[in-house]
């Protein structure tokens, strides 16, 4: 069986060059066809004159060049694609996740599984990090409307040629994977490993990119912030009309009134708060129908090299 491999990259210069003798020395060893496809996410060091260069040189090696930067997720779903495998790996390009774990992975593959995925164990990264990635795994998987998303799994897996053509099949912009991956069922697995820190350079997943991600998987798979916020409306409204009978009856039968301009002013700023959260999801779900009503393609392509 024909395998392939997408990795993804921004700006990676320096792992590149070891990026490529691990990985194509761990092709080389396998028994079957294969091919390695880099998708450049906009680079603007030497990413893409480096692969251009490997390109030509072996002519298992394929580039797609981006005109600019479309994102982690875009540069995933040009790797699809463009497959032709029938088995596709899709690992980062910083050597966090060790390519010589593809054949454990194939060998999993056999029993019988369409989607084998990599579970990381440990993690070598900051403490803010791994804490922060371990909440957002479990309160996805909580709160995902009819998925079972697997905890600690990322991007890092393989997948049948089945799969590509269903992940394929799906035109939406705010892509999420790994969610993706398993919404469309089949057999799926796990194999736990070991994830290496970063081989050089700086993370290019911001702050701001893993909000983003985070966001599309909790918008693309949920509806508990919506509904979230209905309970909360429900029951802010159950407070407000037992709050209205006890006003109503201390004035009428006791004569007393509730004064103070404090407690007015912050009943008034609770509602209001209320109301702009409820605003904001909804336009949240609003902004990704309009996304998805432009039918733009999710990246433009500046350069194929051996495709």
């Amino acid at each position: 069986m024909k395998l392939s491999i997408i990795i993804p990259l921004l700006n990676e210069e320096a792992s590149l060059p070891e990026l490529m003798r691990r990985t194509i020395a761990m092709l080389q060893a396998y028994q079957n066809e294969w091919e390695l496809i880099f998708v450049d996410d906009g680079s603007t060091d030497q990413t893409p004159s480096m692969l251009a260069a490997e390109a030509t040189k072996n002519q298992r090696v394929k580039t797609i060049i981006f005109s600019r930067n479309f994102g982690h997720q875009a540069a995933i779903t040009a790797g699809l694609n463009h497959v032709s495998g029938d088995l596709v790996a899709m690992i980062d390009g910083d050597l966090q996740d060790p390519p010589e774990l593809i054949p454990r992975l194939v060998e999993k593959q056999k029993e019988g599984y369409d989607v084998v995925y990599a579970i990381r164990e440990n993690r070598k990264e900051t403490w803010w990090k791994n804490m922060s990635y371990k909440i957002f795994y479990r309160l996805i998987n909580a709160i995902s409307s009819g998925v079972n998303l697997p905890l600690d799994a990322g991007d890092f897996s393989l997948v049948t040629r089945r799969v590509v053509d269903a992940l394929n099949a799906m035109p939406e912009n705010n892509r999420y994977i790994r969610g993706l991956r398993s919404w469309v069922g089949f057999r799926q697995t796990g194999v736990a490993y070991n994830r290496d820190a970063r081989f050089a350079g700086e993370s290019k997943y911001t702050l701001w990119k893993m909000t983003k991600l985070a966001y599309d998987g909790i918008f693309s798979f949920s509806y508990f912030p919506i509904t979230a916020v209905g309970i909360l409306g429900w029951l802010s409204a159950l407070g407000a009309f037992v709050g209205i009978i006890i006003i109503l009856y201390l004035r009428l039968f006791t004569g007393k009134s509730i004064p103070g301009f404090a407690s007015t002013a912050i009943i008034t700023l609770f509602f209001g708060g209320i109301q702009l959260l409820a605003i904001s999801i909804l336009g949240e779900y609003i902004h990704r129908i309009y996304d998805e009503t432009k039918h733009r393609p999710l990246y433009v392509v500046k350069e194929k090299i051996g495709l």
